[in-house]
């Protein structure tokens, strides 16, 4: 590796940008998000909804369970690219804890109104 061109400086400016971008885009939206309800007057963080979905089930209410935070990645990555339907049937689900299965905890701001 004796000198870089140009073209690979620029090739790898624009991937840290693209890279970049990609890690602040749920930022960007959650502020734009939040700005907009705010100018609506609605609630900044659930929007009127008085619901916030849990972090951690997505709002199912049911996490898988097994694996590095609930999944695992040699068996997915490999019934993906098999198409097969079979092992993702023997996948078990489990309750929420977080959440206790409801999927949901009533927002903090409108509980105090």
């Amino acid at each position: 590796m004796d000198k870089i061109t140009a073209s690979e400086a620029a090739g790898l400016g624009v991937g840290v940008l693209l890279v970049c971008a990609t890690i602040a885009a749920t930022k960007v939206d959650a502020f734009f998000s939040s700005s907009q309800r705010s100018s609506l007057g609605l609630c900044k963080q659930c929007g009127n909804l008085r619901r916030l979905a849990c972090s951690r089930c997505k709002g199912t209410g049911s996490v898988r369970e097994g694996g590095i935070l609930g999944f695992t990645l040699v068996q997915d990555f490999y019934d993906e690219r098999l198409g097969n339907s079979e092992s993702n049937s023997k996948v078990k689900q489990i309750a929420c804890v977080k959440c206790q299965a409801k999927g949901y905890f009533s927002c903090p701001n409108c509980s105090q109104l």
